[in-house]
């Protein structure tokens, strides 16, 4: 399916972004319109927010790709694209099955697990267990859909540990970035029911990013957060050891959730690795 996309503004060279789960693209606006001051920034809008979309259709992520690759097919390419989360690795698997479409990726604390991770998710998955022990998945499902006011959605995320290191501008670009209105109240944009889905099938169907990271041929730069608790260190070392050519930065006092917490310092990275590689 095609990707709608928002524009968040510049000129010159576009740059396409792909947001995380639970994330939708107006979350980034401190980053993207950073990067708007040297590309002309697109954020795609991708399917579990797109209405009339199944989450059960989903059994793995290949789709997510499926859908970026239709989408580029209408673009001029090849193109400059990032991605956070399950944006990145969408991006990246894309890249691998369609090179010759991507001129340089950018692929920020990717879902990228060690092959020992997948065969225990697997075996997780195998026995009906995978959904019982994932935390982000009870998390998920019952997370709270509406809300009176974003006042105290604000208050309330500005006590959780989660959001340490974002500042208040960027906090409050998450919490209008989630909600939608609705009825004169508040409600996720991002449906719980779809959050959920995600988790439940990643991991699973990923050893053919580490069998195609030795034939990546895209420049290619990872932005991981040093206390991150997804892409880890030891894949961090793995990744480097199949693709040296890739560069690789971690950011000190960042998490998983590095594109809110150092969005200015994520522009930089990315603008010196653009200009070093394009």
């Amino acid at each position: 399916m095609k990707l709608p996309r928002l524009d968040y503004g510049g000129s010159g060279t576009p740059l396409y972004f792909l947001h995380a789960n639970g994330y939708p693209p107006a979350c980034y606006r401190p980053l993207l319109t950073k990067l708007a001051e040297q590309y002309h920034v697109f954020a795609f809008i991708q399917r579990p927010l797109l209405p009339n979309t199944a989450p059960a259709d989903l059994e793995d992520w290949t789709p997510l790709s499926d859908d970026l690759l239709e989408t580029l097919d209408g673009e001029e390419t090849p193109v400059i694209c990032a991605g956070h989360s399950m944006g990145a690795t969408v991006l990246l698997r894309a890249a691998l099955r369609a090179p010759e479409k991507f001129r340089a990726i950018v692929l920020i604390d990717p879902v990228l697990f060690l092959p020992s991770v997948i065969f225990l998710w697997n075996s997780l998955r195998a026995l009906g267990l995978a959904e019982k022990v994932h935390p982000l998945i009870r998390a998920a499902r019952s997370r709270r859909r509406s809300f009176d006011d974003l006042e105290r959605l604000y208050n309330s995320y500005r006590r959780k540990p989660i959001f340490r290191y974002l500042d208040d501008r960027a906090l409050r670009a998450c919490v209008e970035g989630m909600t939608c209105p609705s009825e004169g109240k508040y409600r996720l944009c991002y449906s719980p029911e779809w959050e959920t889905r995600i988790y439940a099938t990643n991991i699973g169907g990923d050893m053919d990013l580490w069998r195609g990271l030795p034939n990546l041929r895209p420049p290619a730069l990872i932005l991981r957060g040093a206390e991150t608790n997804v892409f880890r260190k030891s894949a961090a070392r793995r990744v480097q050891r199949l693709q040296p050519r890739l560069q690789l930065n971690t950011l000190e006092k960042s998490t998983h959730l590095l594109p809110f917490e150092q969005p200015e310092e994520l522009a930089h990275r990315i603008f010196s690795f653009l200009k070093e590689s394009l």
